[in-house]
């Protein structure tokens, strides 16, 4: 009985051992997420201080592009309008209308910087010069923080769904997040699988095994 014991023990130790690795793993990446959003966050609000100097300094030299310049401020205020925090694309409907009004914006000041090549006066201005290199920097820096995230979110997601993280993930409320790759819709579908890629599950599988058939073994031959 005491070797049973033992035996059942160890059992335990190493399913407690698998499933707290297993938590931690769900957690670090529910962080790494929540990260990346906040950074895709960040960077659109950099694109969004720079368009008001923006504006005015091309309204100073083509007044004629109002309706362009006007498009532009609208969408500007759409994007205003959404209460956004670290959380906002957590929510369905909130992530679908943020990302449309800035794909908006975003779209808006790329007819503005064609419309732009026929003011040769405005591209020559200093502080015009100096806006377009920060627009610039903006846009790079929003295609990598997007990337990221949608990486991420992938990771968490595909994650989730595999055994031994499912188990985890169901019981403590860890959910299926919004990503804005449609294909990354096929990856999340798949059936559960075992993520043979974790060096704790390649450990403590073994291990579990191991400690099951020497329990077996002390049962059958107690002494």
């Amino acid at each position: 009985m005491r070797k049973l014991a033992i035996g059942l023990v160890l059992v335990m130790v190493v399913i407690f051992t698998l499933l707290v690795n297993s938590y931690n793993t769900i957690q670090k990446n529910d962080e790494l997420v929540s990260a990346a959003a906040s950074e895709l966050l960040n960077q659109y609000q950099r694109r969004f201080d720079l368009i008001p100097n923006l504006v005015s300094t091309v309204k100073g030299y083509s007044s004629h592009e109002s309706n362009v310049l006007q498009e532009i401020v609208k969408a500007r205020a759409s994007v205003g309008k959404i209460n956004v925090d670290g959380r906002v694309f957590d929510d369905p409907e909130i992530s679908a209308s943020y990302q449309k009004a800035q794909d908006n914006l975003g779209q808006s000041l790329s007819r503005l910087l064609v419309i732009s090549e026929n003011y040769p006066e405005l591209k020559a201005n200093s502080l015009y010069q100096d806006l377009m290199v920060q627009l610039e920097g903006a846009e790079n820096r929003i295609s990598v923080a997007r990337g990221r995230y949608i990486e991420a979110v992938r990771h968490y997601n595909t994650q989730i769904r595999q055994f031994p993280y499912n188990l985890i993930a169901e019981s403590m409320g860890y959910d299926k997040k919004i990503n804005f790759n449609v294909e990354n819709g096929h990856e999340i579908k798949r059936t559960p699988t075992v993520d043979f890629n974790s060096w704790y599950v390649i450990f403590y599988f073994p291990c579990f095994y191991l400690v099951l058939l020497r329990a077996h073994q002390w049962i059958i031959h107690p002494h």
